[in-house]
């Protein structure tokens, strides 16, 4: 896993688009499932890879309100999904399967991020439900079509948060200990990792093929509305007028330069012989020598990340571990 961890010179920039890395790929014949993807990233990825000719399944908790972000988009079809909520994600899965139609590509890009303690009806504490577990439970679900395409990938919109946890292995839902909204989604970040890297392990044989990435600061997101102006101001996101800061070499992007690694993830012909990796920039990431999570203050001024992904989070043991225990969680 970790061998493959380390930039191949794909040619694409912090600052490339979804359109950039799209260039000369026809998608024609191709069926996408994309998560959210309605709303911020998950909006400019189902419209890129729409405008390349692909058919594209948008889950949304709401229908309505995704049909009308979705309007003028061909190609597009909405189906009710919550991943907070097992039975939906089942009735999701069930519907896609029951279309008949091959699955290409499934982006899992819904997210949501910080915040006060919030439990789902089992009991999970909402991150790691909603980041990784729903999404681990529909990619299950989806097997079978991911087969019948002969030759399927599987992206996980993971972020450069995930330095600022491991897995919780003794109290993945602060059950027990104390409750950090950033700490708790840094763990379902470092999840999103383990799972694509423990995805392509498994089914790699198979022609499925995983990804995590990180997609960079984008401030005009529905992730953390809990943050408002002031917050994002005080990460150095927006300046004094409100307005997003746009410098993709300091990892502060557009959605559609954010939106670009996913849809390299999902389409890049430079990726055919490599998975379970994470990428960074339209790139594979460096492998860091961090190996102990990081501290963030949104107070502390603006927020600096780093190019690379931390060995805890694609250390092929953890992988294995976290796989056995979003089957139990998920059963």
């Amino acid at each position: 896993m970790t061998q493959n961890q380390r930039p191949i010179g794909s040619g694409f920039t912090a600052a490339s688009t979804a359109t950039d890395v799209l260039a000369g790929i026809d998608l024609s014949g191709r069926n996408v499932i994309v998560t959210a993807g309605h709303v911020g990233l998950g909006l400019e990825t189902t419209r890129a890879l729409s405008q390349a000719g692909a058919s594209v399944v948008v889950g949304a908790r709401s229908p309505e309100r995704a049909a009308h972000a979705l309007a003028g988009i061909d190609g597009v079809e909405v189906y009710p999904l919550d991943l907070m909520d097992p039975r939906s994600i089942d009735t999701f899965a069930v519907r896609y399967l029951d279309s008949g139609q091959p699955l290409h590509i499934l982006v899992n890009n819904a997210g949501i991020m910080g915040g006060e303690l919030v439990r789902d009806a089992r009991g999970y504490e909402s991150q790691f439900a909603t980041n990784h577990l729903g999404h681990f439970q529909l990619t299950l679900g989806l097997l079978p079509a991911l087969r019948g395409a002969s030759g399927a990938r599987v992206v996980e919109v993971s972020s450069w948060g995930h330095h600022l946890s491991d897995i919780h292995w003794d109290d993945p839902h602060f059950d027990t200990g104390e409750f950090d909204g950033m700490v708790a989604y840094g763990q379902s970040k470092t999840a999103n990792v383990l799972f694509a890297a423990e995805l392509d392990r498994r089914f790699a044989g198979e022609g499925i093929r995983g990804y995590a990435l990180h997609p960079g600061g984008i401030v005009n997101t529905n992730l953390a509305p809990w943050l408002g102006e002031d917050g994002w101001r005080a990460m150095g996101l927006v300046d004094d007028d409100g307005q997003p800061v746009i410098d993709p070499e300091r990892d502060r992007k557009t959605p559609e330069q954010g939106a670009s690694t996913s849809v390299w993830a999902a389409t890049s012909p430079q990726l055919d012989d490599l998975g379970g990796v994470y990428l960074q920039n339209n790139d594979v990431a460096p492998l860091e020598d961090i190996t102990e999570p990081l501290t963030l203050d949104i107070t502390a001024g603006p927020m600096e990340t780093t190019v690379g992904v931390t060995r805890y989070a694609v250390d092929p043991e953890s992988a294995q571990r976290l796989w056995e225990l979003s089957e139990k969680l998920t059963a």
